[in-house]
């Protein structure tokens, strides 16, 4: 009896993932093109007008000095945060790279703020810096020697440390867990070797343990920074943007617009300013880090 020949489709593999891909491109490709769409219109709460506008929200956000001091504040808290979270993760991460009892116990107390939703982090240290019943007045009262009432979230000179401490405390673990995953693959003989030779800690890590672990460390920096580029949870917790507008961040200020003054077509002009920023400075950032060949 001849055998009978079987031709399999080659295209088979295909159809099998395309109902995943045409998913996926529903869910995030059709609310963007729909979001540049209606950034040419003028859509608001008092006006549903649907017909080309052209240019007109982009033109207006040249104009709005507000959604320019909300992209400042986003800026000055990323280039604040970024650089501690970066060294302390680096310093904790070689604090835990030895072998010590109870180490695997310490890591994962650590590693418990990264898990708290940020809204509720926030909440949680609006509630600890409350000048009436809050223990950070207390623990500062005592190491001043004196009754300190700092109203952390209200005033002007104090929010921004009040921020960055809570960003800090939550996402520092982040970069204190993928740095020492890092530093746990750099190969030891060549880190004893320069020991041997006489070599300093610093041109240790310069010449040897920082070029193994860059391309690692420029991935957790790329992230974080986009992280923080749109931070809103813990502002939003802690201060609402507040006082006035002097913590309004860029994702703070699109969510006013787009929420509270319902300015719909207004605020998908600040999201594709936001995309379009934050592309330029990712390409940037990849090619300077030399993640892509």
């Amino acid at each position: 009896m001849p055998a009978i020949a079987i031709h399999p489709d080659r295209n088979f593999k295909y159809w099998l993932v395309a109902p995943a891909i045409f998913l996926l491109l529903l869910i995030g490709l059709f609310p963007l093109i729909y979001s540049l769409v209606v950034s040419f219109m003028r859509i608001d709460m008092m006006d549903t007008d649907t017909s080309f506008a052209g240019l007109y929200n982009y033109k207006n956000l040249f104009k709005d000095s507000r959604l320019w001091w909300s992209l400042a504040h986003t800026l000055l808290i990323t280039v604040i945060a970024l650089p501690l979270e970066l060294l302390l993760g680096l310093a904790m991460a070689y604090l835990f790279l030895e072998k010590m009892p109870g180490r695997q116990i310490f890591i994962s107390l650590l590693v418990l703020p990264t898990i708290i939703s940020p809204i509720v982090a926030g909440a949680t240290w609006r509630l600890l810096f409350d000048n009436k019943y809050g223990p950070v007045n207390q623990i500062v009262s005592w190491f001043a020697g004196q009754r300190i009432d700092a109203l952390w979230t209200i005033n002007p000179s104090l929010v921004y440390p009040a921020i960055i401490f809570c960003e800090i405390w939550q996402w520092t673990p982040f970069m204190f867990l993928i740095l020492l995953a890092a530093l746990s693959n750099v190969d030891k003989s060549q880190t004893d070797a320069a020991e041997i030779d006489g070599a300093s800690f610093i041109r240790t890590f310069r010449f040897i343990v920082l070029p193994a672990i860059w391309p690692v460390m420029a991935i957790a920096i790329l992230i974080r920074g986009l992280d923080l580029f749109r931070i809103f949870d813990i502002i939003w917790a802690l201060t609402q943007g507040g006082p006035g507008t002097k913590t309004e961040t860029i994702s703070i200020y699109a969510y006013t617009q787009g929420f509270k003054q319902f300015e719909t077509s207004y605020t998908a002009a600040i999201a594709f300013l936001v995309v379009f920023i934050l592309t330029v400075i990712c390409t940037w950032a990849i090619r300077r880090m030399g993640l892509v060949k």
